[in-house]
């Protein structure tokens, strides 16, 4: 009778283990810089890091019912995963886990150091600026952003490496960056003329095409969000625009995405990571 007892009590026990394990959240680390991190849209939860308790990675982590560790940083460069950035804040790798299940990264633009171009290129006042950013930007006939591109897909190529050393069993998902202007921009409601906006635009779009094929080459998988916005980005109505120009309608950062792009880009990211469980 006890042994047959003891037996009932080692099934319960299996089967109530089992339960908790499956109840175990989705583990989640969101890595990357500003386009996830959500500066200046409130509310504001790291002001190193100019975090937002809204950005991409906490709506997804809740459309997911997903436990978050988010990371990411205003800045980041993919030096700044596997090294302190600014000295302050702590490598963002750090807070991968082996148990990690669902790995995000959105990163890459400042490595180019893009947002150099939104300084020198803006034509404010009505009054084009010369040269061109397609002239300011190219050295000897070669362009210094698809160089810095070139440059910059090993380091992405090493970091997609790294997160699946350190997280051997997490998904690892890759974005890029909203689409910013349609063809030929708005200007001057913006202040990017026609030939500018296309220029800093395609950078963006090769840009997309390297982590594209980097995360194909090294097992993550790469959702593009450029095509779901790109008549949603800053040249139209405040009610539409996923993102915000030189003069924010929404609480956002300039040339960032507000929260309604962060609410959509989690929507397709969603809809990406339970696609593939599915298959």
């Amino acid at each position: 009778m006890r042994a047959a007892v003891a037996a009932v009590l080692a099934v319960v026990c299996c089967l109530t283990g089992g339960q908790a394990l499956a109840q175990e959240p989705l583990r989640y680390v969101a890595l990357g810089d500003s386009s996830a991190a959500g500066p200046l849209i409130p509310d504001q939860i790291d002001a190193t890091c100019l975090r937002s308790d809204r950005n991409w990675p906490h709506v997804l982590a809740a459309t997911l019912h997903a436990a978050l560790t988010d990371v990411t940083c205003s800045g980041a460069t993919t030096a700044d995963l596997a090294g302190r950035q600014a000295g302050v804040v702590a490598p963002q790798f750090d807070a991968l886990r082996p148990d990690t299940g669902l790995v995000t990264l959105a990163i890459g633009a400042n490595d180019l150091a893009l947002s150099s171009a939104f300084v020198t290129c803006a034509s404010p006042g009505g009054v084009v600026v010369e040269p061109s950013c397609r002239e300011q930007y190219t050295v000897d006939g070669r362009d210094q952003f698809e160089a810095r591109i070139r440059a910059t897909a090993p380091k992405v190529g090493a970091a997609l490496a790294e997160i699946h050393r350190r997280s051997p069993r997490a998904k690892v998902v890759v974005t890029g960056y909203l689409t910013y202007w349609r063809p030929g921009g708005c200007y001057p409601a913006d202040p990017f003329a026609p030939r500018d906006a296309d220029y800093i635009q395609r950078t963006l779009d090769r840009l997309a095409a390297m982590l594209a094929w980097e995360s194909a080459t090294h097992r993550a998988s790469y959702v593009d969000i450029r095509r779901p916005s790109a008549r949603l980005g800053l040249c139209e109505a405040p009610a539409q625009r996923w993102l915000e120009g030189a003069v924010p309608a929404s609480p956002a950062y300039p040339y960032h995405p507000n929260a309604a792009g962060m609410a959509h880009v989690a929507g397709i990211l969603a809809a990406a990571v339970q696609e593939n469980d599915t298959e």
